[in-house]
């Protein structure tokens, strides 16, 4: 590659990693390569753009251990590329490979923005809704694929209102078997019926079989999720169409 390609990808790439790192609440490690030359951003096109982050974190409690980030060739606003400013003029493809580290999960799980996504939810159970009001859920990675939870919920039945603990054992799917759930105990309250359990792991399957997710202007299509000890590492197809601005990495509660 001409040194002179080289030198206009490193100066966009570099103006690209500060305007990232500006927004972001704290980064370890961030680097970015866009995969283009000074004819091609003229046209608003660019072959291709690279991520690699360390500790990245998003408004004090989202934090990312590390990702790497691809897209496929992007349709870019030449204006706004030339100051180092990536916006679409179309959707882009990337594949994502994130891993979350056992505190960075706990941490995430106590933030305004995750209590708000998880402060109520309900189950059908035989005709009857049955609503959770989680009060503290933890996470624990002891590695073999398994992921253990430990919490504290209302649960809200028929007008009652009780409070309940737990703790449950579930193994991700992998090539040779499906979810599993190992093992679910009470640990405070009167425990629950079969019936509701039946609900809460039909709840589970649907939740783990929908195709895609959204945020913002990003769809997300989870391929894989592996249980390391320690470690919860997501593989990630996402179709982009539009880069998040500074407004929108700010995870309002």
């Amino acid at each position: 590659m001409p040194e002179e390609h080289r030198l206009e990808e490193k100066f966009l790439s570099q103006e690209a990693e500060k305007r990232i790192s500006s927004q972001l609440d704290e980064v370890e490690q961030i680097e970015i390569d866009i995969q283009t030359d000074l004819s091609k951003i003229v046209q608003g096109q660019a072959d291709g753009v690279s991520l690699t982050g360390q500790g990245l974190v998003i408004q004090q409690d989202i934090r990312v251990q590390e990702i790497e980030l691809q897209t496929d060739s992007i349709a870019i606003n030449p204006f706004s590329a030339l100051f180092g400013q990536i916006e679409l003029n179309q959707p882009l493809n990337a594949i994502a490979r994130i891993t979350l580290t056992e505190l960075d999960i706990n941490t995430a799980l106590d933030s305004a923005f995750v209590r708000k996504q998880i402060q109520n939810f309900e189950l059908n159970v035989d005709g009857e809704i049955v609503n959770f009001e989680p009060e503290e859920i933890k996470v624990f990675l002891p590695g073999d694929g398994k992921i253990e939870f430990r919490g504290k919920l209302l649960l809200k039945q028929m007008g009652n209102t009780r409070p309940l603990a737990y703790t449950a054992i579930a193994r991700l799917p992998s090539h040779s078997q499906p979810a599993m759930l190992e093992g679910f105990n009470c640990t405070e309250g009167e425990g629950i019926s079969i019936e509701l359990i039946v609900a809460l792991m039909q709840k589970a399957k649907q939740l783990m079989s929908i195709p895609y997710f959204e945020w913002e202007d990003i769809s997300f299509n989870l391929k894989n999720i592996e249980a390391q000890k320690g470690n919860l590492i997501l593989m990630l197809e996402a179709q982009v169409r539009q880069i998040p601005s500074s407004s929108t990495l700010l995870l309002s509660p």
